[in-house]
C-alpha cells in the first residue's frame, strides 16, 4: 500500500504532534510494505521522524501564503498524488477533488459550534471559521472514510452537515510516555501555606473560548478567604484574548502576587511544568479531544475542568467539573478539590489510570489500518 498524507496545512501544535508521532509508530502497523509521502512545509519536514519508507515532498506554494498553500492543495495536489499514492490521509480536513480513496480527519469543533465562534465578533477569525466550516464539509463528504477524535464531534458534525458516505472511525490520540508519572500522595490541606501554596497550572492557549480570565477570578476570591493558592498559566496566545487576560490581571492580581503567565512552551519540555505542578484546571467551552487534558490526566494531576463535553466523557467521575463562565462556580470547584486530600488522591490514581488506556502506538495502528480499510474498499 502506497500511502499519501497531505500536512501541507500543519503549521503547529495537535496537528503537529499528531503527525509526528502517527509516523513515529509506523512500526506498530501490520503492512509490512509501508510506503508513505508526507507534503510538509519546510519547519515540518525538519520534524517528521527519519524512518526508511517515509518521504518528505516540499514546495514553494506550501510554504508561500495561506491562499497560495489552499490553492496548490486543492489544485495541484490531487494530480500529484495520484500518481504516487493508493490513498491519501488529510489530517487538516481541507482538500480537493482527488481521484484516490482519501480519508479525512475532525480536528476543530470552532467551525461547528457557532455559540463559540461568535465569541470572536464580527472579525477575520469568525469569517475563517465560517469558510472552514464549508471547506470541511466539502471535504468530509467527498471522503471515503473521515476519522473523529471524539464521539461527541462525530455526532455533532453530522447532525449538522449531515450523512457521510464514507466510513467513519473514532481514533483518539495518544499520550507521549514522557508525561506519565506515577500520582504521588496528596498533600494535607494544613501543610500549605502563602509561602508553599499549592500550585494550580492551565495550560492551552490563550483564547476567546478558555476562559483563563476567569480562572483569574476564581483563585482571586479564594486567595481573598486566605486559601493558599497559586496559579501557572502556560501556553501563546490570541492577541484580543491577551488582552482581556491583561485587562483581568490588572483588576484581580496587579501586583503579580499569585499569577504567573508563562507564555508559550516548548512542548518538549512541557512534561516539566506538568510533574513541579499540584493540580490542574481546564476551563474552556469548546473542545473536539483537548491532548492538554490527557497528558495532564498522565502526570497524575487531581483536576477541576470544564462541564462540557468532551471533557466530561472523558474524565468521567474522575474529576471536580465547573461552569467555566462561572468564576464562583469555578472557586467552588477549586476549593472542593483543594481542601479534601482523599479526594485529591482518588482523582489523580483514577485519572492516571483512565490515561493509560491512550497510546501513540495504538493510534498510529488503527489509523493506518482503517486508511487501508477505506482504500481497498
Amino acid at each position: 500500500m502506497r500511502y499519501g498524507i497531505d500536512a501541507s496545512n500543519l503549521v503547529s501544535g495537535g496537528g503537529t504532534n499528531h503527525l509526528i508521532n502517527l509516523l513515529s509508530h509506523m512500526n506498530c502497523v501490520s503492512d509490512n510494505t509501508k510506503n508513505v509521502t508526507v507534503w510538509a512545509s519546510d519547519n515540518l519536514r525538519q520534524e517528521i521522524p527519519k524512518i526508511k519508507g517515509i518521504e518528505v515532498i516540499t514546495v514553494p506554494d506550501i510554504n508561500g501564503s495561506s491562499l497560495r498553500r489552499l490553492f496548490w492543495q486543492m489544485r495541484k495536489l490531487p494530480y500529484l498524488a495520484q500518481d504516487v499514492c493508493d490513498c491519501i490521509l488529510v489530517p487538516g480536513g481541507i482538500a480537493g477533488n482527488h481521484s484516490i480513496p482519501m480519508i479525512s480527519m475532525s480536528r476543530n469543533m470552532l467551525p461547528y459550534e457557532m455559540g463559540e465562534a461568535f465569541r470572536y465578533g464580527i472579525s477575520y477569525m469568525l469569517i475563517r471559521l465560517f469558510y472552514l466550516r464549508l471547506l470541511q464539509s466539502r471535504t468530509f463528504h467527498n471522503s471515503s472514510g473521515v476519522i473523529f477524535l471524539s464521539d461527541y464531534a462525530r455526532n455533532r458534525i453530522i447532525s449538522q452537515i449531515g450523512k457521510l458516505r464514507g466510513k467513519t472511525a473514532l481514533i483518539p490520540h495518544g499520550i507521549n510516555s514522557r508525561f506519565f508519572c506515577e500520582p504521588r500522595t496528596q498533600r494535607r490541606l494544613e501543610s500549605y501555606s502563602m509561602e508553599d501554596p499549592f500550585r494550580l497550572l492551565y495550560v492551552s492557549v490563550v483564547d476567546v473560548y478558555k476562559h483563563q480570565w476567569n480562572v483569574v477570578a476564581a483563585v482571586s476570591q479564594l486567595r481573598k478567604k486566605g486559601i493558599p493558592i497559586v496559579l501557572d498559566i502556560v501556553g501563546p496566545a490570541y492577541g484580543p484574548a491577551l488582552r482581556k487576560l491583561t485587562q483581568a490581571l490588572n483588576v484581580w492580581d496587579k501586583d503579580s502576587i499569585f499569577v504567573r503567565c508563562h507564555g508559550n512552551i516548548a512542548h518538549t519540555e512541557l512534561h516539566h511544568v506538568f510533574h513541579k505542578s499540584d493540580g490542574f484546571i481546564f476551563a474552556s467551552t469548546c473542545e473536539n479531544f483537548p491532548n492538554i487534558l490527557l497528558e495532564a490526566m498522565a502526570s497524575g494531576l487531581p483536576i477541576a475542568s470544564s462541564n462540557r463535553r468532551p471533557m466530561t466523557d472523558i474524565l468521567g467521575d474522575s474529576c471536580v467539573l465547573f461552569d467555566p463562565l462561572s468564576p464562583h462556580s469555578i472557586s467552588e470547584a477549586i476549593n472542593t478539590m483543594f481542601i479534601d486530600a482523599n479526594l485529591r488522591n482518588r482523582m489523580s490514581q483514577s485519572v492516571y489510570e483512565k490515561a493509560s488506556d491512550y497510546s501513540w502506538e495504538k493510534c498510529s495502528m488503527r489509523t493506518f489500518n482503517f486508511i487501508a480499510e477505506c482504500a481497498n474498499a
